[in-house]
Protein backbone atom coordinates (compact mmCIF):
# COMPACT_ATOMS: atom_id res chain seq x y z
CA UNK A 1 0.00 0.00 0.00
CA UNK A 2 1.10 3.27 -1.03
CA UNK A 3 -0.05 6.29 0.76
CA UNK A 4 0.31 10.21 0.01
CA UNK A 5 0.71 12.68 3.34
CA UNK A 6 -0.36 16.37 3.17
CA UNK A 7 -0.77 18.80 5.40
CA UNK A 8 1.96 17.47 7.66
CA UNK A 9 2.57 21.01 8.73
CA UNK A 10 1.69 24.45 8.62
CA UNK A 11 2.88 26.93 6.14
CA UNK A 12 5.15 28.73 8.84
CA UNK A 13 6.28 25.49 10.59
CA UNK A 14 7.22 24.36 6.56
CA UNK A 15 9.52 27.35 6.07
CA UNK A 16 11.60 26.74 9.48
CA UNK A 17 12.18 23.16 9.07
CA UNK A 18 13.07 24.00 5.46
CA UNK A 19 15.44 26.84 6.98
CA UNK A 20 17.02 24.63 9.89
CA UNK A 21 17.12 21.37 7.55
CA UNK A 22 18.65 23.12 4.52
CA UNK A 23 21.91 25.09 6.96
CA UNK A 24 22.71 21.40 8.79
CA UNK A 25 26.19 20.14 8.09
CA UNK A 26 26.09 17.28 6.29
CA UNK A 27 28.32 13.79 5.77
CA UNK A 28 29.04 11.22 3.24
CA UNK A 29 25.58 9.31 2.87
CA UNK A 30 27.65 6.24 2.50
CA UNK A 31 27.87 5.60 6.22
CA UNK A 32 24.80 4.25 7.16
CA UNK A 33 23.80 2.28 4.24
CA UNK A 34 23.93 -1.31 4.14
CA UNK A 35 26.71 -3.60 2.53
CA UNK A 36 24.96 -3.55 -1.01
CA UNK A 37 23.27 -0.28 -0.70
CA UNK A 38 26.55 1.37 0.05
CA UNK A 39 27.92 0.54 -3.47
CA UNK A 40 24.63 2.33 -5.20
CA UNK A 41 24.07 5.32 -2.66
CA UNK A 42 25.52 8.35 -3.55
CA UNK A 43 24.41 11.16 -1.70
CA UNK A 44 24.64 13.74 1.88
CA UNK A 45 23.01 13.32 5.31
CA UNK A 46 23.00 15.39 7.65
CA UNK A 47 25.83 14.72 11.05
CA UNK A 48 24.49 14.21 14.23
CA UNK A 49 23.78 17.33 16.25
CA UNK A 50 20.90 19.41 18.41
CA UNK A 51 19.37 20.96 15.18
CA UNK A 52 19.34 17.83 13.49
CA UNK A 53 17.16 16.24 16.46
CA UNK A 54 15.10 19.44 17.02
CA UNK A 55 14.32 18.73 12.83
CA UNK A 56 13.73 15.18 12.98
CA UNK A 57 11.65 15.62 16.47
CA UNK A 58 9.33 18.08 14.69
CA UNK A 59 8.70 15.81 12.01
CA UNK A 60 7.88 12.69 14.27
CA UNK A 61 5.52 14.85 16.14
CA UNK A 62 3.87 16.26 13.07
CA UNK A 63 3.49 12.59 11.94
CA UNK A 64 2.34 11.47 15.10
CA UNK A 65 -0.48 13.76 15.02
CA UNK A 66 -1.50 13.44 11.16
CA UNK A 67 -4.47 10.89 10.88
CA UNK A 68 -3.32 9.46 8.04
CA UNK A 69 0.02 8.61 9.06
CA UNK A 70 -1.53 6.63 12.23
CA UNK A 71 -4.11 4.80 10.42
CA UNK A 72 -1.87 3.66 7.55
CA UNK A 73 1.11 2.21 9.31
CA UNK A 74 -0.43 1.63 12.70
CA UNK A 75 3.20 2.87 14.26
CA UNK A 76 4.89 1.72 17.36
CA UNK A 77 8.29 3.13 17.31
CA UNK A 78 10.45 5.05 14.28
CA UNK A 79 13.13 2.73 13.83
CA UNK A 80 15.47 5.77 12.10
CA UNK A 81 15.06 9.07 11.05
CA UNK A 82 17.51 11.08 9.05
CA UNK A 83 18.03 14.45 6.35
CA UNK A 84 18.91 13.39 3.07
CA UNK A 85 20.65 15.84 0.63
CA UNK A 86 21.34 15.37 -3.08
CA UNK A 87 22.79 17.92 -5.45
CA UNK A 88 23.27 17.40 -8.78
CA UNK A 89 25.07 14.48 -9.72
CA UNK A 90 23.69 12.25 -6.37
CA UNK A 91 21.54 8.95 -6.84
CA UNK A 92 20.82 6.18 -4.76
CA UNK A 93 20.29 3.20 -6.89
CA UNK A 94 18.46 0.45 -7.09
CA UNK A 95 17.65 -1.35 -3.48
CA UNK A 96 16.08 -2.57 -1.23
CA UNK A 97 15.93 -1.04 2.56
CA UNK A 98 18.01 -3.29 5.82
CA UNK A 99 14.89 -5.32 7.34
CA UNK A 100 16.50 -4.92 10.78
CA UNK A 101 18.24 -1.44 11.80
CA UNK A 102 19.78 -1.39 15.17
CA UNK A 103 17.82 -4.75 16.10
CA UNK A 104 14.50 -3.39 15.24
CA UNK A 105 12.20 -4.31 12.09
CA UNK A 106 11.46 -2.36 9.41
CA UNK A 107 8.35 -2.45 8.34
CA UNK A 108 7.37 0.68 6.20
CA UNK A 109 9.56 3.51 4.70
CA UNK A 110 8.64 7.53 3.89
CA UNK A 111 10.25 10.15 1.89
CA UNK A 112 9.24 13.47 3.59
CA UNK A 113 10.20 16.19 0.97
CA UNK A 114 11.55 19.69 1.86
CA UNK A 115 12.41 21.44 -1.82
CA UNK A 116 9.95 22.59 -3.82
CA UNK A 117 9.87 20.29 -6.61
CA UNK A 118 10.55 23.24 -9.40
CA UNK A 119 13.65 24.25 -7.66
CA UNK A 120 15.33 20.72 -8.55
CA UNK A 121 15.73 18.50 -11.53
CA UNK A 122 15.43 14.61 -11.41
CA UNK A 123 15.46 13.27 -8.25
CA UNK A 124 12.23 11.22 -8.46
CA UNK A 125 11.63 8.12 -6.20
CA UNK A 126 11.19 5.22 -8.11
CA UNK A 127 9.37 2.55 -6.33
CA UNK A 128 9.11 -0.70 -7.89
CA UNK A 129 5.61 -2.74 -7.09
CA UNK A 130 6.02 -5.98 -9.24
CA UNK A 131 3.81 -4.13 -12.30
CA UNK A 132 5.39 -0.99 -12.51
CA UNK A 133 7.73 2.06 -11.08
CA UNK A 134 5.95 4.62 -9.56
CA UNK A 135 8.06 7.43 -9.72
CA UNK A 136 7.06 10.39 -7.05
CA UNK A 137 7.82 13.70 -6.74
CA UNK A 138 5.89 15.47 -4.46
CA UNK A 139 5.37 18.97 -2.99
CA UNK A 140 7.09 20.21 -0.28
CA UNK A 141 5.72 19.18 2.91
CA UNK A 142 4.46 16.26 1.72
CA UNK A 143 5.15 12.80 2.45
CA UNK A 144 5.04 8.69 0.54
CA UNK A 145 4.59 6.36 3.07
CA UNK A 146 5.54 2.75 1.10
CA UNK A 147 6.53 -0.93 2.42
CA UNK A 148 10.09 -1.41 3.16
CA UNK A 149 10.22 -4.68 1.20
CA UNK A 150 9.83 -2.63 -1.56
CA UNK A 151 12.48 -2.28 -4.30
CA UNK A 152 13.39 1.44 -4.92
CA UNK A 153 15.91 3.74 -6.11
CA UNK A 154 16.35 7.91 -6.36
CA UNK A 155 16.74 9.16 -10.06
CA UNK A 156 19.94 11.38 -10.64
CA UNK A 157 19.47 14.66 -9.61
CA UNK A 158 20.52 16.95 -12.81
CA UNK A 159 20.18 20.44 -11.02
CA UNK A 160 18.98 22.48 -7.88
CA UNK A 161 18.90 20.49 -4.71
CA UNK A 162 16.89 18.02 -3.56
CA UNK A 163 16.59 17.83 0.58
CA UNK A 164 14.17 15.34 2.34
CA UNK A 165 13.92 13.40 5.75
CA UNK A 166 13.67 9.91 5.20
CA UNK A 167 12.35 7.20 7.73
CA UNK A 168 11.20 3.63 8.88
CA UNK A 169 8.86 2.53 11.19
CA UNK A 170 8.27 -0.70 12.85
CA UNK A 171 4.35 -1.22 13.03
CA UNK A 172 1.96 -2.31 15.77
CA UNK A 173 0.96 -4.64 12.86
CA UNK A 174 3.53 -6.61 11.04
CA UNK A 175 1.60 -7.83 7.46
CA UNK A 176 1.05 -5.46 5.31
CA UNK A 177 -2.06 -6.82 4.30
CA UNK A 178 -3.54 -6.38 7.55
CA UNK A 179 -2.37 -2.53 7.88
CA UNK A 180 -4.67 -2.25 4.48
CA UNK A 181 -7.55 -4.22 6.13
CA UNK A 182 -7.27 -1.70 9.25
CA UNK A 183 -6.71 1.08 6.81
CA UNK A 184 -10.06 0.29 5.22
CA UNK A 185 -12.09 -0.24 7.92
CA UNK A 186 -11.17 3.51 9.25
CA UNK A 187 -12.02 4.85 5.82
CA UNK A 188 -15.24 3.20 5.94
CA UNK A 189 -16.06 4.18 9.46
CA UNK A 190 -15.13 7.79 8.86
CA UNK A 191 -17.49 7.73 5.23
CA UNK A 192 -20.32 5.98 7.53
CA UNK A 193 -20.31 8.91 10.06
CA UNK A 194 -20.01 11.60 7.67
CA UNK A 195 -23.05 9.96 5.85
CA UNK A 196 -25.11 10.04 8.92
CA UNK A 197 -25.14 6.07 9.68
CA UNK A 198 -26.64 5.37 12.74
CA UNK A 199 -25.42 4.24 16.14
CA UNK A 200 -25.92 0.46 14.92
CA UNK A 201 -24.19 0.56 11.79
CA UNK A 202 -20.48 2.35 13.53
CA UNK A 203 -20.55 0.08 16.51
CA UNK A 204 -20.43 -2.96 13.88
CA UNK A 205 -17.64 -1.42 12.14
CA UNK A 206 -15.81 -0.05 15.43
CA UNK A 207 -16.03 -3.30 16.68
CA UNK A 208 -14.83 -5.21 13.95
CA UNK A 209 -11.92 -3.39 13.68
CA UNK A 210 -10.95 -3.03 17.23
CA UNK A 211 -10.68 -7.09 17.57
CA UNK A 212 -9.33 -7.25 14.23
CA UNK A 213 -6.36 -4.91 15.99
CA UNK A 214 -6.71 -6.90 18.89
CA UNK A 215 -5.81 -10.44 17.06
CA UNK A 216 -3.06 -8.72 14.61
CA UNK A 217 -1.43 -6.06 17.20
CA UNK A 218 2.25 -6.57 18.49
Amino acid sequence: MFVALRDIFAPAELGVVQTVAGGLDFEDGGRTAGRLARQVKQNSQAKSGLERAAVLDKVAAALMAHPVFLSAARPRVFVRLMVSRYGPGDQYGLHVDDALMGGQRTDLSFTLFLSDPDTYQGGGLVIEDGLESRTVRLAAGQAILYPSTTLHRVEPVTSGQRLAVVGWVQSHIRDAGRREVLFDLDRAFALAEAQGAGAEQLLAIGKSRSNLLRMWAE
